[in-house]
């Protein structure tokens, strides 16, 4: 199944919220990511139904192995986006509101490549 950015961004939140707090429920994503229970609930629906995660009898939700794999590559294209924005003199919130965008929008080969050319692994 094919996952759309904004599914990518529930899944990054998801990964990170477990990190941060062990569980996550639907309530902490509509929080944390400033959007309607209604919004969240049926993004949880897709998500299920695609495979990408699940729910458990207490409503926690579970990244599935893709799920978490698709989670990993999007926190990480984050991650190395806010930074070298950061680096280069953004701000803070717009490195991340910048990062957010362009981690979706580029190519995994771009990635690498660019990923490489930084880290001077090229």
């Amino acid at each position: 199944m094919e996952i759309y950015a904004s599914g990518e961004d529930y899944l990054d939140v998801i990964l990170i919220l477990q990190k941060k707090n062990g569980m996550v429920r639907s309530i902490d994503l509509a929080r944390h990511m400033e959007v309607s229970k209604p919004s969240v609930s049926h993004a949880v629906k897709t998500l299920r139904e695609g495979g990408f995660l699940t729910m458990d009898k207490d409503y926690c939700l579970h990244l599935t192995d893709i799920g978490h794999e698709v989670a990993e590559k999007i926190y990480e294209r984050h991650r190395f986006f806010t930074e070298q924005l950061i680096a280069a003199g953004v701000d803070q919130e717009t490195a991340e509101q910048d990062a957010c965008r362009i981690e979706h929008a580029i190519s995994d080969t771009s990635f690498r490549k660019l990923k490489e050319k930084v880290q001077g692994t090229d």
